[in-house]
């Protein structure tokens, strides 16, 4: 049976109109070609707006401009990079830079920080996701006038040097100012990895960059050296990157045969299967994968690949729905499109791209809001989901297509001891300041500090610990409210002793407290403990369970390859980062 192509001929229009007004763009480069009609037209409309138009014109800026809105109009992932900016989009990925550390989306004329990353400056002073940077220094970085450029331009800069950053919370009626040191952002892609009990190790993967398997792999390893035989892979957060990374993750834990993600596109070049081929050194150890609504793309296709393959829990919320592949390519100006050339199918043949509508509705940039309105959140019958997209996991599991990755098991976020006063002394930034404080006083007395369970023996009682933080705070202009403190008494001490570990021990200390009590490591723990993680795929490693997975029928005639050679350069997420 031929492979059918009809998937993306709906946005044929669209995609030959950017191959032609493309065409023009570059034409200069391309001189050994005749113009269609339609090239030569527009080509006349550009001659006359140079020419004759009542103002001077710099027509390569007026086609510079189009660029943006030409890619955007395709759908939600497709977009042109200027070449003053393809350096700085990269770098996330590719290599390392200085400055304040958030990875941000200009919505609404407004940039709106998408990832605080961890352990960069931002972090440390107490930004987080959501935010809208209204101001750096004097410059307003809001209206129709900001671009991407002009953020890079901001918040980038010589390391050491200091930006003041205004900022509008969803809870905050007024403007919050942040100090922000511009320092080097980390990179690593595995940023926690350590034991949970004798037996359960943790990894935190916060990208699918260049060198992430090869990050994941040496973790594993130097956990399971550590007595790990079953391990949680935690994915929240985590937007994507680079398809390849969580192919080569997956293929760990699968034995030969097991299809782990398929992409189709118009084009052959973009039609393939990867499958595992056996060479795995984790086949028999359980897992879970803990995902949340900012899991994206790379991540969702690891989870699916776990999760259709029955070979792990996926635990937590429902996650973002990025099915779209888009590839990179740099044009002869040094600017370049990512432009999205084929959608991505899990094992069980279903496709987890959310709904989007070409153009500008804002629906699709929304959605993560209409979530939290509808509930979702917090109630996982608060989800409807699509009953004509409905697929089954090896063995015979329900699951659904559209709209992201729905757990297995779900856990609801967390808000036991939200208070006015906890929200207002983290909006002022306090728990980061009080916390870096108490580091630095007591300095010297943990320089020799090694372990969390050490410093947690060092630091003050709990008692004399929250009463040194409520006088900080009444200090910075937040008064004392015992009946909210004390409801917000345990989320209060955790945050804070997380923040002085930060600061002492590094960023995976951070972690590695935050995870004492949070819900979704508790659950996972749970399941592996009690043995409902399944494994029960009977491991074959004969190579022929594939024919029986994933719709294979349809898949007659792609490319077909084992994880070892997926070489394809595809992109799952291009975010910019600052």
């Amino acid at each position: 049976m031929k492979v059918k192509k009809n998937l993306g001929l709906v946005a044929l229009p669209l995609l030959l109109s950017l191959g032609v007004v493309g065409g023009i763009f570059i034409g200069r480069y391309i001189t050994h070609r005749s113009l269609s009609d339609k090239e030569e037209k527009l080509r006349t409309v550009l001659r006359l707006i140079e020419s004759e138009y009542v103002d001077a014109i710099d027509v390569d800026s007026l086609i510079e401009a189009q660029f943006p809105e030409l890619l955007n109009s395709l759908d939600p992932h497709s977009a042109y990079i200027a070449a003053s900016e393809l350096q700085s989009v990269n770098d996330d990925l590719e290599g390392s830079f200085s400055g304040v550390g958030v990875s941000f989306q200009i919505l609404n004329d407004t940039v709106n920080v998408i990832e605080v990353i961890p352990g960069g400056p931002a972090e440390k002073v107490g930004l987080l996701p959501g935010d809208r940077i209204i101001k750096a220094d004097t410059a307003s970085l809001t209206g129709k006038e900001i671009t991407t450029d002009k953020v890079f331009k901001t918040l980038r800069g010589v390391k050491g040097s200091k930006v003041e950053l205004e900022i509008m919370r969803y809870n905050s009626a007024k403007p919050l100012t942040f100090d922000v040191i511009r320092g080097d952002i980390p990179v690593n892609s595995v940023d926690c990895s350590y034991m949970l009990n004798d037996s359960i190790g943790y990894l935190r993967v916060t990208k699918f960059a260049r060198n992430t398997y090869n990050e994941f792999f040496t973790a594993l390893n130097d956990l399971k050296t550590n007595g790990a035989k079953k391990f949680v892979v935690d994915l929240r957060g985590n937007t994507g990157g680079f398809m390849d990374q969580a192919i080569y993750m997956a293929n760990e834990f699968l034995p030969a045969g097991r299809m782990i993600v398929y992409t189709k596109g118009r084009r052959p070049e973009n039609e393939n299967m990867a499958i595992s081929d056996g060479s795995g050194n984790f086949k028999d150890a359980e897992v879970t994968v803990l995902m949340n609504e900012y899991s994206a793309s790379a991540s969702e296709i690891f989870a699916g690949a776990i999760q259709d393959n029955d070979r792990g829990l996926v635990i937590g919320r429902r996650s973002f729905g990025k099915g779209l592949v888009q590839n990179q390519t740099e044009l002869p100006d040094s600017s370049a499109i990512r432009l999205t050339v084929a959608r991505y199918y899990t094992p069980s043949g279903r496709s987890i791209q959310k709904e989007y509508t070409r153009g500008k509705d804002g629906k699709y940039e929304l959605d993560i809001v209409d979530r939290y309105t509808h509930g979702e959140f917090y109630n996982a019958d608060s989800i409807k989901f699509d009953k004509s997209k409905i697929f089954s996991t090896s063995n015979g599991r329900t699951v659904y297509g559209g709209g992201g990755i729905m757990p297995d098991v779900f856990v609801p976020e967390d808000t036991t001891g939200y208070t006015s006063y906890y929200v207002s002394v983290v909006n002022n930034g306090l728990i980061q300041k009080f916390a870096y404080s108490v580091a630095d006083k007591y300095r010297g007395m943990l320089d020799g500090v090694k372990s969390l369970d050490r410093l947690l023996k060092v630091l003050p009682r709990d008692n004399t610990l929250l009463e040194n933080f409520v006088s900080f705070a009444v200090k910075n202009g937040i008064p004392a409210r015992w009946y909210y403190i004390n409801k917000s008494r345990t989320l209060l001490l955790e945050q804070i002793k997380a923040m002085i570990a930060r600061d002492v021990l590094g960023y995976p200390a951070f972690i590695e407290m935050l995870n004492h009590s949070d819900p979704a490591v508790k659950r996972a723990v749970d399941a592996l403990d009690k043995g409902e993680s399944p494994i029960d795929i009977k491991l074959k490693d004969d190579g022929k369970d594939a024919e029986k997975n994933g719709k294979t029928a349809l898949l007659d005639g792609v490319n077909l390859y084992l994880p070892s050679g997926f070489m394809h350069p595809h992109i799952a997420d291009c975010r910019p980062l600052s």
